[in-house]
């Protein structure tokens, strides 16, 4: 649960990286939002463990997951790729089920997930984290989102048509997310911290502008009736 008491109320932006996950914490005090260092914890239990508590954070990394394979995309990967667009609609990957993701090995998830590429594989450790460490209460403060609907959402609606890892899109980026948040270009173009990428704290730096929205309670949800997986978590994207 959120801390109580605090003068301000905590929020962050978090995406998997190298070392484990990337936080950009921030204070909101009224309408000010104070954004604080970038850091890596090595586990998403140190994320959920986080203290002071987040009273909002949006976290890149589904929280919901089909129990079978059910396709590539859930409905709200769908509706999410739809919404951003061509080209970058590649953010939003495809997501396995549970029982992939706990195969015994490779070579029997891809015979239920016959889609899966190296790529993918790579990305496992940090879906199986999430697939054991969230609860239902999570859902009260960890928002699941998508750096690129964030910045579709930042854009006006409109699908932004460079790559996070050049440097136009870099610059585009920061342009959108610095209206929104004064004070974070200084934490995107510092040294990351050891374990990330200057993409993943830019990254982060957009989930937090969603979180700031979750606060507000100003964010809306894909699809707007979400289904529930069979531990009971809502299967959404936020933004």
């Amino acid at each position: 649960m959120a801390a109580k008491g605090l003068p301000y109320k905590f929020l962050a932006g978090i995406t998997p990286c190298p070392g484990g996950w990337l936080i950009v914490p921030a204070r909101l005090a009224g309408v000010t939002v104070v954004v604080e260092e970038a850091m890596v914890t090595r586990s998403l239990q140190d994320v959920v463990d986080f203290r002071p508590a987040f009273d909002a954070a949006a976290i890149n990394i589904p929280l919901a997951f089909n129990d079978e394979p059910e396709g590539r995309y859930r409905s709200c990967d769908i509706d999410a790729r739809e919404v951003i667009g061509w080209p970058r609609l590649v953010g939003v990957r495809p997501i396995p089920s549970r029982a992939a993701l706990h195969a015994t090995s490779k070579a029997k998830a891809r015979e239920l997930e016959p889609w899966l590429t190296s790529d993918d594989f790579r990305r496992f450790r940090w879906l199986r984290e999430a697939e054991t460490t969230f609860q239902p209460f999570h859902q009260r403060n960890f928002f699941s989102a998508n750096p690129d609907l964030c910045f579709y959402l930042l854009n006006e609606d409109r699908p932004l048509k460079t790559s996070p890892f050049h440097q136009d899109g870099v610059l585009e980026r920061m342009a959108l997310i610095r209206n929104k948040l004064p004070g974070i270009e200084d934490i995107v173009l510092a040294a990351p911290p050891p374990g990330a990428g200057q993409v993943h704290v830019m990254q982060a730096g957009a989930l937090l502008w969603t979180a700031r929205r979750a606060m507000g309670r100003a964010i809306s949800r894909l699809p707007l009736d979400p289904t529930w997986d069979t531990n009971g978590l809502r299967m959404e994207l936020v933004r």
